[in-house]
């Protein structure tokens, strides 16, 4: 699937969820939605360089889904990096995208993941429709509510 091709209504919308998904957690001081492969889908931060994010989620995701796999822990989901400042998580949305957020240290992780998984299988129906694919109890971010 080529998400960098995404139409610009499928973006608007993308860019709504991120949004909502920003209100549900107030801690989030940043949101990304990007291809696996790094290009930015949509974005809602102002602080943060979302293609430089976006790129280093690309890298992350590849040692992320390559340990899943050698692990025998099947496909990949999630991952969750905590840094003095913060919170990184990221989160499968579909076979070709990922939702990238950035939280305060003081987020409810719980809260994060509950809401995260919710948009992630949001965006992965948004990109499925705009490309006439339907998304399906298969579907890798389908699985997290």
């Amino acid at each position: 699937m080529n998400t960098a091709m995404v139409p610009a209504e499928a973006e608007a919308e993308i860019l709504a969820e991120l949004r909502r998904l920003r209100a549900r957690v107030p801690q989030l001081s940043g949101a990304l939605a990007a291809s696996a492969d790094g290009l930015v889908l949509a974005q809602d931060s102002a602080a943060t360089e979302a293609e430089s994010v976006a790129a280093l989620t690309a890298a992350a995701l590849g040692v992320a889904q390559r340990l899943s796999d050698c692990t025998g822990q099947g496909g990949f989901r999630e991952l969750l990096v905590r840094g003095e400042h913060g919170y990184v998580a990221t989160y499968a949305a579909g076979e070709a995208a990922v939702l990238t957020l950035i939280a305060e240290p003081r987020v409810n992780v719980g809260r994060l993941h509950l809401e995260a998984r919710r948009s992630s299988v949001r965006i992965t129906e948004l990109i499925e429709h705009s490309l006439g694919r339907r998304s399906g109890p298969e579907a890798p971010a389908a699985d997290h509510t």
